[in-house]
């Protein structure tokens, strides 16, 4: 009896210890990783975003699309002519690097070096005349970070490598949270099936356990691989080992890993021979159709060439390593150098398991069908840490623990006005940037830091108003504003471009009428909790 007493206390002190630890490990986090997860989320659909974003471009996309049917030179020709400008505008470039076609062999020819700055440039030539295209006149092209700008804040909070180092923190404590949430709640999975709405304090439990169980391997996963993909910063003890510390340390090493085997000049000089029979054999080889050409010091002796290839919507679909086929040979002798075959990677097998880590995290597989698959968990994991940052306060306006003595109002008053900012603050900083892509002027010098400002400086406006106002105005407040500024979004976009959700529908244009949908369901949300706070209210 007394044995059965003591293991029955012992399980209970230890779940009693793992749920402390869920709960502050949680809490202290769940702003932060709310954060992430938004923007990660959103991340998924970064391209449709910065498609939305860049309404200069849409006139060009449908005159290259009108265009599609139309001959033009073939790849040999066109890269001919590619190696025809580099050599006359760019003879000291270190790299040439040459895209003949799309997959389907039409599309712009482009070409791409490293200017005297170490900087990636490029210019697009005729692909009927091998002449550089000009520029349209009548408007210009604003400059925006577009989608990418949620991809960065997803993973270093645009802060370079402290922000990298903060984001891996936090997921590291996500991943205690989850391990000790699941040793907390011993009915777990019987708990997932049940919702008791109206409840209060187990209303939020519900919800919070509902979103977490469901998508479980998914948060495991996520986590997990964030991690793994930027090992070498979390643990770079082996490379320092090797290569030293220092930014010239740091260049070698990328320098080594992506490419260990690059050939020096010689010094001797030597044309760059015809592309086409280099581009031919490389296809053959890798079995895909030809992306790029790249010429590692063109003009050298030792110049090299590699050939790389296009991935395919089906072979995007079935494989988690986003690589491309690859064929390198020598210029001066035609012989091959190393073959790459599509889905492998450079470096072995670590490097191929860190590539197809990277794949899962960032859904480079499995098509539009994995995005809305990711779009959705992600949604739900950001429900998870929104519901328990929230149940956390809730909970304790029943009974109020005194965790933190003569202080514990004051704290309780604090994570409140943070719940409020870091929620329903971020989203309504994320459609603001949209806002601000349409309202900030084209023309004006350092636009995308400007678009940058607006979403932290509106972020930072939510946090005073937060602390300003009582929680149940703030919350309401603010999601007022959310809810306006994401129904009126398709609005805005008409009177600044004159597009509209009908013409996106006619012409096709399934990524702008993606975003402003998404708004409109996101203002519907808002919108719900908006007045679900308001009769609770009255």
């Amino acid at each position: 009896m007394s044995t059965k007493k003591t293991k029955a206390t012992s399980q209970g002190g230890f779940r009693q210890a793992q749920a402390w630890l869920h709960t502050w490990c949680g809490l202290w986090f769940s702003w932060l990783l709310f954060a992430v997860f938004l923007t990660g989320t959103l991340a998924v659909f970064d391209e449709p975003i910065t498609h939305w974003m860049t309404p200069e471009h849409h006139a060009e996309e449908a005159a290259a699309a009108a265009k599609k049917g139309e001959p033009t030179a073939d790849r040999a020709q066109r890269l001919a002519w590619g190696l025809a400008y580099m050599a006359e505008h760019h003879p000291g470039a270190a790299m040439w690097e040459l895209w003949p076609s799309d997959a389907q062999g039409g599309g712009e020819l482009k070409v791409y070096w490293f200017d005297a700055n170490q900087q990636y440039a490029s210019a697009s030539l005729d692909p009927t005349t091998g002449r550089p295209m000009k520029e349209e006149g009548g408007h210009a092209t604003r400059a925006t970070l577009g989608g990418h700008h949620f991809v960065d804040f997803h993973y270093e909070l645009h802060a370079g490598t402290v922000g990298l180092w903060i984001v891996g923190i936090a997921a590291m404590a996500m991943l205690v949270a989850l391990v000790s949430g699941v040793i907390t709640h011993k009915r777990i999975f019987k708990d997932f099936f049940t919702f008791r709405p109206k409840k209060g304090q187990r209303s939020w439990l519900d919800a919070h356990n509902a979103v977490a169980v469901l998508t479980l391997p998914f948060q495991f996963m996520i986590a997990y691989t964030g991690l793994v993909i930027s090992g070498t910063t979390f643990m770079p003890a082996g490379k320092v080992l090797h290569y030293g510390t220092g930014p010239a340390a740091q260049v070698r090493f990328a320098a080594e890993l992506g490419d260990s085997d690059k050939p020096a000049p010689t010094g001797r000089a030597m044309p760059v021979p015809a592309l086409e029979s280099f581009a031919a054999r490389g296809q053959a080889q890798m079995g895909q159709p030809v992306r790029a050409v790249v010429i590692d010091h063109p003009g050298d002796a030792a110049a090299r060439i590699g050939v790389y290839g296009w991935n395919g919507d089906d072979e995007s679909a079935r494989r988690l390593s986003a690589t491309t086929g690859m064929v390198q040979f020598s210029a001066a002798t035609g012989e091959v150098q190393r073959v790459r075959l599509p889905g492998a990677a450079d470096g072995g097998a670590a490097m191929l398991a860190q590539s197809a880590m990277g794949g899962l995290h960032m859904v480079t597989f499995g098509g539009w069908p994995m995005k809305w698959l990711y779009f959705l968990c992600g949604l739900a994991g950001t429900a998870m840490m929104g519901s328990g940052a929230v149940l956390f306060i809730v909970k304790r306006r029943q009974k109020h623990l005194g965790e933190f003595g003569g202080a514990t109002a004051r704290v309780y008053r604090l994570v409140e006005a943070l719940n409020v900012a870091a929620i329903a603050g971020l989203a309504i900083a994320c459609v603001g940037y949209l806002w601000a892509n349409r309202l900030v002027p084209v023309g004006i010098g350092h636009r995308a830091d400007r678009e940058l400002q607006v979403f932290f400086a509106l972020w930072a406006l939510a946090l005073v108003h937060a602390f300003l106002r009582q929680p149940a105005r703030a919350w309401r407040e603010q999601l007022g504003a959310l809810a306006a500024l994401c129904l009126l979004l398709p609005a805005l976009n008409v009177v600044t471009t004159g597009d509209h959700m009908l013409a996106q529908l006619l012409r096709g244009d399934w990524e702008s009428l993606g975003v402003e949908l998404g708004a409109v369901a996101f203002g519907l949300a808002a919108l719900g909790a908006l007045r679900h706070l308001r009769r609770k209210a009255r």
